[in-house]
C-alpha cells in the first residue's frame, strides 16, 4: 500500500515539474497577457506551478480558448 502511495506522490510531483517549466517558459504570457514577467519572476512562479498544476493546466487551457474565441471574431 504504502509503495502505491509513493508511487502516485511521484507521478504527481514529476506531471507537477513537467507542467511547471512549461507554464513558466510558455503559458505565463497567456494566462497573464498583460503583465510583463522577468525571468526572477518566473522562477518564483515555478514552485506554486507545480505544485498546483491541476489548477493551472485548467487556468492555460481556459485562457487559450478565450484567445481562440476572440480571435474568431
Amino acid at each position: 500500500m504504502a509503495i502505491i502511495l509513493f508511487y502516485g506522490l511521484a507521478l504527481y510531483a514529476l506531471c507537477g515539474i513537467v507542467i511547471g517549466i512549461a507554464f513558466v517558459t510558455l503559458g505565463l504570457a497567456q494566462v497573464l497577457p498583460h503583465a510583463s514577467v522577468t525571468a526572477p519572476a518566473r522562477i518564483l512562479w515555478l514552485p506554486g506551478a507545480a505544485i498546483l498544476w491541476p489548477y493551472v493546466l485548467m487556468r492555460w487551457r481556459q485562457a487559450r480558448a478565450a484567445a481562440k474565441t476572440h480571435r474568431a471574431l
